[in-house]
């Protein structure tokens, strides 16, 4: 099939997108375009109007501090998965962008196209639910705010940001550089989307003790879910196998839907066996560090 009918604007500065966006109704913008195509050439969406943000200059970058990993929306994929930088101060991040698609879709697709797409089974909605990540969003007449990402995921591939506001950078909170980290994810094929997806963060003591831990878990649900009381049974403990199988038996708190790649039964046993080795990689992660 092929796209409905809609005007398009191609702005080439953040003003004059913001201009377009907020008298424009029915409208959508597009940054890589790698799910946005498919749904229009499907004709799961009908817009009026499309805002083509390619050119807009300052939207793309990545810069850190002793605080801060800076990412802006129109970020490739591609170049998060190979910056050094990220690598070094946000590892899962790079683990977490070999399993999205294939080569070809993060050589498109943006940081802040997905996190607005927010599919609940995207790897980077479910990164940055872990890290507790803030989305600076820009508005009209020089508006611009701050969001938690917890308050950023509002339901269904619906994200916390009025129609006329822009995404235009995401920052990630660092880690201890002795923390230890894990994405695991189960789907069909490579390149397809997760079935199940569990993303942990773990922080030792100089006793080895777990004095910090985040739970993410993505593909189960309508949105990514961190798993609270999980990160908090492990506080204090080694990370033993008994520590992990109380964590694991947790996922029963998690909100678990039928689809047709599966039941909400098949779904739960698949994300415990994820969760389980996503735990199990990071505390051991987490406890080579502390031994060097």
């Amino acid at each position: 099939m092929k796209a409905p009918l809609f005007e398009y604007h191609c702005p080439e500065t953040l003003d004059e997108a913001l201009v377009i966006l907020a008298k424009t109704e029915n409208v959508k913008v597009l940054a890589g375009g790698q799910s946005l195509m498919a749904m229009l050439n499907l004709r799961y969406i009908y817009p009026d109007a499309l805002i083509d943000i390619n050119r807009i200059p300052g939207l793309s970058g990545i810069s850190t501090d002793g605080e801060m990993l800076r990412i802006g929306a129109m970020t490739r994929q591609r170049h998060i998965e190979l910056d050094v930088e990220i690598e070094r101060v946000a590892p899962i991040l790079t683990e977490a962008m070999k399993q999205v698609g294939h080569r070809q879709t993060r050589n498109r697709g943006t940081i802040g196209g997905s996190l607005c797409h927010l599919d609940p089974a995207s790897e980077l909605p479910t990164v940055c639910l872990l890290y507790d990540a803030t989305v600076d969003v820009a508005g009209q007449d020089a508006r611009r705010r701050s969001v938690n990402f917890r308050d950023f995921v509002v339901s269904y591939m619906t994200p916390g940001i009025e129609p006329d506001e822009l995404v235009v950078q995401v920052n990630l909170p660092h880690w201890a550089k002795q923390h230890g980290y894990a994405f695991v994810e189960y789907s069909r094929r490579y390149g397809d989307f997760a079935i199940a997806s569990a993303g942990c963060l773990i922080e030792r003591d100089e006793q080895g003790c777990i004095r910090r831990a985040a739970i993410s878990i993505g593909g189960v649900g309508s949105v990514p879910q961190r798993l609270q009381v999980a990160e908090d049974g492990l506080l204090g403990s080694t990370g033993d196998p008994d520590d992990i199988a109380r964590a694991v038996a947790h996922c029963d708190s998690l909100e678990i839907l039928s689809d047709f790649h599966g039941s909400s039964d098949y779904r739960r046993s698949v994300i415990g066996s994820v969760l389980r080795r996503s735990l199990i990689q990071a505390c051991r992660r987490a406890s080579k560090k502390i031994a060097a």
